[in-house]
């Protein structure tokens, strides 16, 4: 008798198949594997059908729509490659459980809330150890190149190039590589902060750039404590503030913002153009900008 193919099987040979296209799925994959396990307990066989995938995405200790449309964009991949070795594999509608998506509105920082961002990290205990430094390079860092938070935490001190001011940001959000240039401020800060680190840990060729006081690299989550007083702000709106920011430069020398938006996209690392757009926020400096660049379209002043 033929063995019963499980299902668990099934999501194993997809999620090869995809990382053998260079598709890390580290989180979907574990969400795919429980869906799985899901379905190989409830004794089902057979094509994937509409109740089970609704079932599983339902399953969820989070009983809202929105965390049941986000499972449903996990699973929906798989529903469509399955339907290439079964056609009766059930495909649930992309909307059926609403948008997976929302957009929470971010924190446009204004400059003296930068500055005092920076000032609070002096703060931060021990005073006399390594850590307010680390913490005052580290939102500098952000807030002057608009990095991911985990971007910057993933630097190694080898990723920074000093002669020629420049960061290697490594394997990001998309599986890629770039280089980020420097203004020479952003360089000597970062360069205080590495005279700080061998005063006190000694010299490191290799090893995360941003330690602890024990020269351990940081993680994300200690990383937000320290930096969370409350849900909003967030560290994740100094990249909207950058973005926003760079734009407003933009308008105030007169370029074109569709050239300027290509160049923000690339340095912040986005594979679409449309992404770094989402990150945009009708602040009343960018709309005062952009108004009296229309009244000088209008009157024939904008080429």
């Amino acid at each position: 008798m033929k063995p019963t193919t499980t299902m668990v099987s099934l999501v194993e040979d997809y999620l090869a198949a995809r990382r053998q296209m260079g598709f890390a799925l580290k989180i979907s994959g574990g969400q795919l594997l429980s869906f799985a396990r899901f379905a190989d307990k409830t004794g089902h066989s057979g094509p994937i059908t509409f109740g089970l995938a609704v079932q599983w995405v339902q399953s969820s200790s989070l009983h809202t729509p929105l965390t049941w449309a986000r499972r449903l964009e996990v699973l929906r991949p798989f529903l469509k490659y399955r339907s290439q070795f079964d056609a009766g594999t059930a495909m649930v509608p992309r909307s059926y459980f609403g948008p997976a998506h929302r957009r929470l509105v971010p924190h446009i920082y204004k400059e003296q809330e930068i500055v005092a961002l920076m000032q609070a990290t002096d703060n931060l205990q021990p005073t006399d150890g390594l850590r307010p430094k680390t913490y005052r390079a580290l939102f500098g860092l952000l807030a002057a190149t608009g990095l991911r938070i985990s971007e910057a935490l993933h630097l190694q001190t080898q990723d920074v190039d000093w002669v020629q001011g420049i960061l290697t940001v490594r394997q990001t959000k998309f599986c890629k590589s770039r280089l980020v240039p420097l203004h020479l401020t952003a360089l000597a800060a970062l360069k205080r902060y590495v005279e700080a680190k061998e005063r006190q840990l000694g010299r490191q060729k290799n090893g995360a750039f941003f330690v602890s006081d024990a020269g351990q690299a940081l993680h994300d989550r200690t990383v937000h404590n320290a930096f969370e007083g409350h849900a909003s702000p967030r560290i994740h709106d100094i990249r909207h503030t950058f973005i926003c920011r760079s734009l407003l430069e933009c308008y105030r020398r007169n370029e074109s913002p569709d050239h300027i938006m290509d160049a923000i996209s690339t340095y912040v690392g986005h594979v679409k153009v449309s992404d770094t757009y989402w990150y945009l926020t009708a602040t009343p400096e960018l709309m005062t900008v952009a108004a009296q660049r229309f009244a000088q379209f209008v009157e024939g002043g904008v080429r």
